[in-house]
């Protein structure tokens, strides 16, 4: 059974894998991705949620899309078109780390003395406190996005809390890094830095939260005892 498992899996990379190739390709060049979206015409939409899937999925960072997403369709729908791309794209990835990978890590790792005990409390972790642990891990923008996605499918934490919490985690850092996309544009064009320098002090911010949250809630333990 389970190497049929990894039979049809390996059919399926190979069946994919030319195209995505040739997609991911594009993805790291920056002004043929810019020239594909703009000759997109009505599949500018389209194209640009498939990038987005296919970016989180083979692991390429999607930031650049936030950013172009903002220059071309502006803060709400750039923002919008990118989070569900994102999200789709991370849920692609999740799947196909777990269906490819878990039973080989959990083989590998989960009988091991050292790596054991680590498992186990955090897979309890992931059951107990599944979308709050998402949503600490998305909502800082620095976080290795595409790295986490892969992780994510090796433990056994449910998939709807981790799609609820990547949807939401990620609303703040997509909203910034799309700002950044409508903000550059308009200062090239020669409006005021400003926003830009605006924008990137928020991304800052949004970085640090979670080494705040942290510090809060073992300050407020420490007071507790």
């Amino acid at each position: 059974m389970v190497r049929k498992k990894y039979v049809w899996g390996l059919l399926v990379i190979a069946a994919i894998a030319p195209i995505s190739w040739r997609l991911t390709r594009i993805l790291f060049d920056h002004q043929a991705l810019t020239d594909l979206l703009h000759s997109a015409g009505n599949w500018q939409i389209p194209v640009f949620l498939g990038a987005h899937t296919l970016a989180a999925s083979v692991g390429v960072p999607g930031t650049v899309l936030v950013i172009l997403g903002g220059a071309l369709f502006g803060l709400v729908w750039g923002t919008l078109w990118s989070i569900i791309g994102a999200t789709v794209g991370a849920v692609v990835a999740f799947w196909l780390a777990r269906y490819l990978l878990h039973g080989w890590f959990k083989r590998r790792f989960c009988s091991h003395p050292r790596f054991q005990g680590v498992y186990k409390r955090l897979d309890h972790t992931m059951q107990q406190q599944a979308l709050t642990c998402v949503l600490a891990i998305r909502f800082a923008p620095i976080s290795p996005f595409n790295v986490v996605n892969f992780l994510f499918g090796l433990t056994n934490i449910a998939v709807t809390p981790y799609a609820v919490g990547t949807l939401i985690g990620i609303i703040p850092g997509t909203m910034a890094y799309t700002w950044l996309g409508v903000t550059g544009v308009d200062a090239l064009r020669g409006g005021d830095w400003w926003p830009v320098i605006l924008c990137l002090s928020l991304l800052m911010v949004l970085s640090l939260m979670p080494l705040f949250a942290k510090k809060y809630r073992r300050s407020g333990s420490d007071r507790s005892c």
